[in-house]
């Protein structure tokens, strides 16, 4: 084995406009690849052979299982949807550092990082 990548889970939009948020999603992972990390992205895989319309509840839970195998959640704006604000809570309940990219005002990224372990300024 080379080198070790810490696991980052990408938590972005997907629901309102599933193929232009993969592609977004895909693009985050990239960039998290770029930069050293291995990127966990559920709502890229999940959809493959879950149905969102029936089976939304299941896919969160499951990705919410792998958030916990993170070493940080990266939260990707400009928007904060509801399933990106449970996975948010859900890291702060167990101490995942926060990282957040890509927000307009950097008031949304304080309250996004409120209560969390790391204070993580904009990029």
């Amino acid at each position: 084995m080379q080198n070790f990548r810490l696991k980052v889970y990408i938590c972005s939009p997907y629901r309102d406009n599933p193929e232009e948020n993969r592609q977004k999603a895909l693009q985050y992972c990239r960039k998290a690849f770029d930069e050293g990390y291995l990127p966990i992205a559920p709502h890229v895989y999940f959809p493959q052979f879950l149905d969102e319309n029936t089976e939304r509840e299941q896919g969160l839970e499951m990705a919410l299982q792998l958030l916990l195998e993170c070493q940080e959640l990266w939260v990707f704006g400009p928007e904060i949807t509801e399933g990106m604000k449970r996975e948010i809570e859900f890291a702060k309940k167990f101490k995942i550092p926060i990282k957040c990219f890509y927000f307009r005002k950097v008031e949304e990224v304080k309250e996004i990082l409120k209560g969390s372990v790391v204070q993580d300024a904009q990029k």
